[in-house]
């Protein structure tokens, strides 16, 4: 009996040395040395790849933002403020219906075929938009010039990034609505015309945040 007692007490004190050893280890050390390296090494994504304007956070460089007017009354959706650059179509983003204290966005596709018809007539819808909004008293788009990512959204509905095509596509508008010159415009957005990750992953983008930071500024000047 007393040996059996004796094993017993050995077995759980090693139990409880191996729980509060593999505790330190993987709950407090692993996170800390992580962390560390995270901070040390990639700071900026290891914080939420943050954009600062004015000297505060005004978004991340991973997450798409809207560039909306105030909604009015009777409107279902806002209409956008053609004076920024426009992102792309969010579609895909759903209403928070669980937690009505918030408004939540969430993040998803349309989960709609290529031959949906709901989804076809979305897409005809965006790329008159692009092309009634773009066009300019000395400037018409072609229905031709507007590319894909101008009226698809993207798998999240939160790209963050635009082609160079869609960019260029609305500098005659953005310069008119800022009072600005096409060429300062076509020069703003190829000083944020990133190209092929590593020169092969991925296609040339746009950052739309960055870039509507910089004509904000820009604009400030003239």
């Amino acid at each position: 009996m007393n040996n059996s007692v004796s094993n017993t007490a050995r077995l759980l004190g090693a139990g409880l040395r191996a729980l509060l050893v593999l505790t330190l280890v993987t709950g407090v050390l692993y996170p800390l040395v992580v962390t560390g390296i995270a901070q040390g090494l990639f700071n900026d994504k290891a914080n939420g790849s943050e954009i600062k304007a004015d000297g505060r956070v005004v978004g991340s460089s991973l997450i798409g933002q809207a560039y909306n007017l105030p909604l009015k009354k009777g409107q279902e959706t806002p209409a956008p403020d053609l004076k920024w650059f426009q992102g792309r179509p969010q579609n895909g983003l759903g209403t928070n219906s669980v937690n009505t204290q918030y408004k939540l966005i969430l993040s998803g596709a349309t989960n709609r075929s290529g031959d949906n018809e709901e989804l076809i007539q979305w897409v005809k819808d965006a790329k008159a938009a692009v092309v009634k909004d773009n066009s300019t008293g000395t400037y018409r788009v072609k229905p031709s010039q507007v590319p894909a990512d101008a009226v698809t959204s993207s798998g999240s509905g939160l790209d963050p990034n635009i082609s160079p095509q869609y960019a260029d596509l609305q500098v005659h508008r953005v310069a008119e609505k800022n009072g600005l010159s096409t060429a300062e415009v076509h020069k703003l957005v190829d000083e944020h015309t990133e190209g092929r990750t590593l020169g092969f992953m991925g296609e040339p983008r746009v950052n739309v945040l960055e870039l509507n930071i910089a004509l904000k500024e820009l604009a400030a000047k003239s």
